[in-house]
C-alpha cells in the first residue's frame, strides 16, 4: 500500500506511530512501529524515529506490506490448567512453550493449546492472541492469566495497570547475592544493538523489581522477585543490570549445557476476581529441572 497524507492541525506535536495510527485502524501499533524503524514510513521523505513529533502540514509517506493473515487452529499442547471459571483460566505454563503465535512461531503455542482445550476465550488481543492478558518468555515458566470474555480481560488488564495484581517469581542467580532485601528501578528501553533485546536507558518505561534472597549457595542465589510493574524481560534484564543474570540465560547472561533454559518461575499470583471481587491466590512449585539444579548445588558458607 502506498499513500501520501498531510497533517493537519488537529494532529500536530503527536508522536508519529499514534499519528499513522489514528489513520489506519487495521494496522497494529507494533506494526506501524516496525514499518516506521524499517524505513517503510518516512517522515518529509526522512526516516525518522517512532516517537518522533509531528508538525502542521508534515508529509507523510507509507510504502506498506500488510502482514499476512495467520489462522490459529487448536492443537493438543500440553499445560496445566490450575483453576478455571465463566470468566477466567489461571495456567501453568511449562518452560519451553511460547505463549502465542507470532513471526518465527506459526503453532504449538499455549493458544493453540487453549483453543484446543476451552475454545471461547476474550477477542480483544485479536485473533494471534485471544484471552492473553499478560504473557511469560518462552522458557520462563510458571502461572499465568488468561480471560475467558471481553468483560473478563478488560478488567483485569486494567489491574494489572493499576497493580493491583501481585505477581511474584523465583529465580537462581549467578553469584552471591548480599543484599537480603532491595528495589532494583530504571528505565528500561529496546536495546539499539539488538532489537530482540531490552537494556537498562536513560529513556524508555520505567521498570520496578523487588528482590527477596531466599537461600545462598557457594556460587548462586536463589531470588524472590515481586514485579511492581511489568516490562518486556524485566527481571531478566534487572538481574544482569545488578551484575546477577539468570541461570541459563543466553540473552542476557550465558547457557548452560544442562538447561533448556533460564531458571525463573513464576510461582505466585494474587488478585480480585473481576467479577464477584473474591480475593484469588495461587502458588505453583519448582518445576523438576529447578529443583534437580538446586539440589546439585554446593552450600553457602559464612
Amino acid at each position: 500500500m502506498k499513500r501520501k497524507i498531510e497533517v493537519d492541525s488537529e494532529f500536530k506535536n503527536e508522536r508519529l506511530d499514534k499519528f499513522v495510527c489514528s489513520k489506519f485502524a487495521e494496522f497494529s501499533r507494533s506494526f506501524i512501529q516496525n514499518s516506521i524503524e524499517n524505513g517503510q514510513i518516512l517522515l518529509n521523505g526522512k526516516k525518522v524515529k517512532c516517537g518522533e513529533k509531528v508538525k502542521e502540514s508534515d508529509m507523510i509517506e507509507l510504502n506498506l506490506e500488510p502482514p499476512k493473515p495467520l489462522e490459529v487452529k487448536p492443537q493438543e499442547v500440553e499445560f496445566k490448567i490450575v483453576y478455571q471459571d465463566e470468566d477466567l483460566i489461571v495456567v501453568d505454563k511449562p518452560q519451553g512453550l511460547v505463549v502465542h503465535p507470532c513471526s518465527t512461531t506459526k503453532d504449538g503455542t499455549l493458544v493453540n493449546g487453549l483453543l484446543s482445550k476451552i475454545g471461547d476465550l476474550s477477542g480483544i488481543n485479536g485473533v494471534l492472541r485471544p484471552g492473553i492478558v499478560h504473557r511469560l518468555d518462552k522458557n520462563t515458566s510458571g502461572l499465568m492469566l488468561v480471560a475467558k470474555n471481553d468483560f473478563a480481560h478488560n478488567k483485569l488488564a486494567e489491574m494489572i495497570k493499576e497493580k493491583s495484581v501481585r505477581r511474584k517469581y523465583l529465580a537462581l542467580l549467578n553469584g552471591v547475592v548480599w543484599e537480603n532485601e532491595g528495589k532494583i528501578e530504571t528505565f528500561l528501553s529496546r536495546d539499539k544493538k539488538d532489537r530482540k533485546k531490552y537494556a537498562v536507558s536513560s529513556e524508555g518505561k520505567k521498570a520496578i523489581s523487588l528482590f527477596r534472597v531466599v537461600q545462598r549457595y557457594e556460587k548462586h542465589t536463589l531470588v524472590e522477585f515481586t514485579l511492581v510493574t511489568g516490562r518486556t524481560h524485566q527481571i531478566r534484564v534487572h538481574s544482569a543490570y545488578i551484575g546477577h543474570s539468570v541461570v541459563g540465560d543466553e540473552v542476557y547472561g550465558k547457557a548452560d549445557r544442562n538447561l533448556q533454559g533460564q531458571l525463573l518461575h513464576s510461582y505466585f499470583l494474587e488478585f480480585e476476581h473481576p467479577r464477584t471481587g473474591e480475593k484469588m491466590k495461587f502458588e505453583s512449585e519448582l518445576p523438576p529441572y529447578f529443583l534437580t539444579y538446586i539440589k546439585n548445588l554446593k552450600p553457602f558458607e559464612e
